[in-house]
């Protein structure tokens, strides 16, 4: 496959464990798990929406906190307890009209793996593993669940060249106080 140009992405595919978080489930003495989400990254991921960029989840795990999170950034396309993540990024693809080159893939581990290879520009997190380093086009300066996602959206956009079109909005106030 030839390299995708990140002005050609059109979908940005993220893994939970390790990417949105970082990597550790919170287990307390009633049994109830949780997760830590960073504010950076739902920022991120909402400039991507906004300028025109689609966001998916592909995680093998299933879990309320990552349906919360998603509903609360809009994401619309989550697939949880994947058993092979190459199938859910393919029905993704087909469902979004897309072919894999114009996605990018986010990921940290093994399981990451096939859907890195078969995605258009794929990404992986400051600690991810050797292997998955080893075919990303980009590795995130900031580890997963510490801004990484952002850190990879905004490498996206400004090699799309389209940084600018990000800092005005906040600069003419239209996102001033927002966060996620």
């Amino acid at each position: 496959m030839s390299p995708t140009d990140p002005a050609d992405v059109r979908c940005l595919c993220l893994d939970v464990d390790g990417v949105l978080t970082d990597g550790r489930i919170y287990i307390d003495d009633t049994g109830h798990r949780a997760r830590e989400f960073h504010v950076h990254d739902g920022l991120a991921i909402r400039w991507y929406q906004k300028l025109g960029g689609v966001v998916a989840i592909i995680t093998g795990k299933e879990s309320g906190a990552v349906a919360n999170r998603a509903q609360e950034l809009g994401i619309e396309h989550v697939f949880q307890g994947s058993q092979d993540k190459l199938a859910d990024f393919q029905c993704l693809m087909k469902r979004l009209e897309l072919v894999p080159a114009q996605a990018a893939v986010i990921g940290d581990d093994l399981p990451d793996l096939a859907p890195l290879r078969a995605c258009g520009y794929p990404i992986a997190v400051a600690n991810a593993a050797k292997e998955v380093k080893a075919i990303a086009r980009y590795v995130t300066e900031r580890p997963g669940g510490q801004g990484a996602v952002r850190d990879a959206v905004e490498h996206l956009v400004r090699e799309a060249g389209r940084w600018k079109e990000v800092v005005e909005r906040y600069e003419r106030s239209e996102e001033s106080g927002k966060n996620d």
